[in-house]
C-alpha cells in the first residue's frame, strides 16, 4: 500500500481529515456550501502516492460525474493528471466506499448531459467555465 501524503492546502486537508474521521458522519458538505461532496481517493501521477480530493457528489445511476473546475482557474486542478495516469479510484460517500475506475469524457454528447448534471447539482461550473479559456474536464468514476 502506499503511503498517503495529505495536500498542503489546509481546508482540503481539513475536509478529509473531519469526513473520514467521523466515517463521513461530519464534513459531508463541499466547502460549507449545504451542498453533499465525496472524497475521491487517487494515485499521485509523479509520487504514486495516495491523495484525497473532496469533490462535489453528482450522481449519475450508481456512478460519480467528477467535475475538474478548480473554480474557474486557468490550469487544471493537479488531480486531473492523476486519474489520466491512473484510471483506479475509490470514492467514499458519506459511509460507503466504492472501487471504482475513471473514464475521462471526450464524446461532445455524453459530455453535454454530465455536465448538465453538475450543473444542476452545483450551478456556479456555468460561471466557472465562462471565466476560463480552458475546457473543464469532466470525468466519469464507474464501479469498477
Amino acid at each position: 500500500m502506499a503511503e498517503y501524503i495529505p495536500t498542503p492546502i489546509k481546508w482540503v486537508r481539513d475536509q478529509v481529515e473531519l469526513y473520514e474521521g467521523s466515517n463521513g458522519a461530519e464534513g459531508v458538505e463541499f466547502m460549507q456550501t449545504g451542498l453533499p461532496c465525496i472524497i475521491v481517493t487517487h494515485t499521485g501521477n509523479k509520487t504514486g502516492a495516495v491523495r484525497k480530493t473532496p469533490l462535489m457528489r453528482v450522481e449519475d445511476s450508481g456512478s460519480y460525474v467528477l467535475v475538474g473546475s478548480q473554480g474557474g482557474a486557468p490550469k487544471n486542478p493537479v488531480w486531473v493528471y492523476n486519474l489520466r495516469a491512473n484510471a483506479s479510484v475509490q470514492i467514499r460517500d458519506r459511509a460507503d466506499v466504492f472501487e471504482m475506475r475513471v473514464r475521462e469524457i471526450t464524446d461532445d454528447a455524453e459530455r453535454a448531459r454530465l455536465w448538465a448534471l453538475a450543473v444542476a447539482a452545483y450551478p456556479p461550473y456555468e460561471d466557472y467555465q465562462n471565466k476560463t479559456s480552458r475546457k473543464i474536464p469532466v470525468f466519469l468514476a464507474e464501479p469498477a
